[in-house]
């Protein structure tokens, strides 16, 4: 064993680390050397993102104490941010496995730093955290999930004050107070139950409400109510979210794939919960071919990504990506907005660097500025 991997295996030997985690490494010595050494090589990564990486014990793993030291990172920032202010941070989870847990973990760390922690009874979509953020007036948000990865990860997201993921200088001067926590004596576990509260409900209608307001024609859903619309969420977030939705938006003929409609991390049903492969999307298919469905949409686990099969001709479905689903919304919103004498100048569309130029031809031909981003949500929000 090399001598470094070797140091950081008896700092999780003879260190504060529970029992069982202890008899897992102690098992891997014994009978799995190479998973030893990729649980312990280097730490996981703090990305610019935040954590992504299989579950597991070690240092290179998904688990509570690197979960920890990394919200131990972030509670330093957030209180070097906004010093003798009260601080609040709103934390959601997906349906994986362990994120219900890690959340907690997160809310016992940042309440024992004195900073108020807003928790999900229930597994939350990734859109709504964003959401929340801003409704609660919370200085950060974090999102337990491994957005579409297979079963085997988990991951950390982190958003800031104005309801996005990280972004500069957040995202480095997060990573550098993270990689500053070198050992558990660092993190602050003791919860503090008088700064934690469990929210529900209180955000769920106000943000459906919110939404609602973006339909640009409720009469015209008032006519075709009874359009045939097949939805999965892949064992995911969406399951209680997106149907609901729906139904506010006036949709009265929404047919749930019941197998996918189970949150579950193991994600029995699918090889991976990504909704923009073909694969995931197959069992909505077969179920809109059944009943000859006009439109079939799924979403992933944390209900921040979407998949769109649509009817063709012949009555078979094809299966949108997302350059096709962005370009049909920006016509379709532009057309409506233009018809309605609502671009007065102000408006613009923000795409990434690798997405259809066409968005922009549309967008100039409408009058409106196409500005370009980096890739990833954080830079358009």
């Amino acid at each position: 064993m090399e001598e470094m991997i070797k140091k950081r295996v008896d700092i999780w030997l003879n260190g504060a680390y529970d029992e069982e985690t202890k008899a897992s490494i102690r098992n891997m010595i014994q009978h799995s050397p190479d998973e030893l050494t990729d649980s312990f090589y280097k730490d996981l990564e703090f990305g610019t993102g935040g954590l992504r990486g299989i579950m597991g014990v070690g240092t290179n793993r998904m688990n509570k104490y690197t979960v920890a030291m990394a919200t131990q990172g972030l509670a330093n920032y957030i209180k070097q941010n906004f010093p003798n202010q009260s601080t609040s941070v709103a934390i959601a989870y997906d349906s994986r496995n362990n994120s219900k847990y890690f959340s907690e973990i997160v809310a016992d760390v940042l309440s024992a730093n004195h900073i108020k922690v807003y928790v999900f009874t229930k597994i939350t979509p990734t859109p709504e955290l964003s959401f929340a953020i801003r409704l609660l007036k919370c200085q950060s948000g974090i999102v337990i999930t491994a957005s579409h990865n297979p079963k085997e990860y988990n991951g950390y997201k982190v958003y800031w004050e104005d309801g996005g993921q990280l972004v500069p200088p957040h995202d480095r001067n997060v990573i550098a107070q993270a990689q500053k926590i070198k050992s558990l004596e660092e993190v602050k576990f003791e919860r503090n139950q008088d700064l934690v509260s469990y929210i529900d409900k209180e955000v769920d209608v106000p943000y459906i409400e919110k939404i609602k307001t973006l339909s640009l024609h409720p009469d015209i859903i008032q006519k075709h109510h009874d359009l045939k619309i097949v939805y999965t969420p892949l064992h995911g977030t969406g399951v209680y979210m997106v149907p609901e939705a729906l139904r506010a938006f006036g949709f009265t003929n929404v047919s749930l794939v019941e197998k996918q409609a189970i949150p579950d991390g193991n994600f029995p049903t699918v090889q991976s919960p990504n909704p923009e492969e073909i694969a995931a999307m197959s069992m909505a298919i077969e179920q809109a071919k059944s009943i000859e469905a006009d439109i079939v949409l799924a979403t992933d686990p944390d209900a921040d990504r979407i998949g769109v099969a649509v009817k063709t001709k012949n009555n078979q479905y094809e299966l949108l990506n997302g350059n096709m689903t962005l370009t049909l919304l920006v016509y379709y919103v532009l057309k409506e907005w233009k018809r309605k004498q609502k671009i007065d100048g102000n408006q613009f569309i923000v795409k990434t660097v690798v997405t259809t130029e066409l968005v922009r031809e549309i967008a100039e031909k409408e009058g409106v500025e196409c500005m370009d981003v980096l890739t990833g949500f954080k830079y358009i929000a």
